[in-house]
C-alpha cells in the first residue's frame, strides 16, 4: 500500500513529505505504527550495513550539502543495528505519553484501536510536539 507520510515539528514551518510503501493494509492505528516502524528500522539497519565505496565528494555534491550548513562524507561511525520489538514499544509509549499526534486526512487519531480506512490519497501526518520547561516568573 502505498501513502503519504507528512513528517512535523510544532513551531517548524518545514513539512516533511515522505513516499511510504506498507506491506498490507493496516486496520488501526497502531497496526499503521507498527508497519511504519517495521520500515524505518529495516531503512536503518541497512544503512549499517552497507560499505560506503566512494570516498570522495563532486563539487555538485559539496555545494548541495554547503546549502544545508553540512558537507560530509556521509560516513557512519555506530554500526550498531535498532532492534525491532524495542522501537516498537517505544513508539507505542511515546504515543501514550503525548509525545506525538496522528492525523489521517486531516481528523486526529487519539486512540490505538481507532479502525483506519486508508487509500492510496490519504494523507498521514505525525506531529512531534515540544514540551516547554523552565520557571515561571
Amino acid at each position: 500500500m502505498e501513502l503519504t507520510l507528512q513528517l512535523k515539528r510544532l513551531g517548524k514551518k518545514k513539512v516533511k513529505e515522505v513516499p511510504f510503501t506498507l506491506e498490507s493494509h493496516p486496520k488501526n492505528l497502531e497496526e499503521l505504527l507498527i508497519g511504519c516502524v517495521k520500515n524505518q528500522v529495516e531503512a536503518y539497519n541497512k544503512k549499517r550495513t552497507e560499505v560506503n565505496v566512494i570516498g570522495f565528494l563532486s563539487p555538485v555534491e559539496i555545494q548541495e550539502q554547503a546549502q544545508s550548513g553540512k558537507v560530509h562524507f556521509g560516513d557512519i561511525t555506530n554500526t550498531t543495528l535498532a532492534n525491532h520489538q524495542q522501537a516498537i514499544d517505544n513508539v507505542l509509549l511515546a504515543f501514550k505519553d503525548g509525545l506525538f499526534v496522528v492525523f489521517v486526512d486531516d481528523k486526529e487519531i487519539t486512540d490505538l484501536k481507532t479502525p483506519l480506512v486508508l487509500s492510496s490519497n490519504s494523507v498521514i501526518a505525525f506531529i512531534r510536539l515540544t514540551f516547554l520547561v523552565g520557571t515561571y516568573w
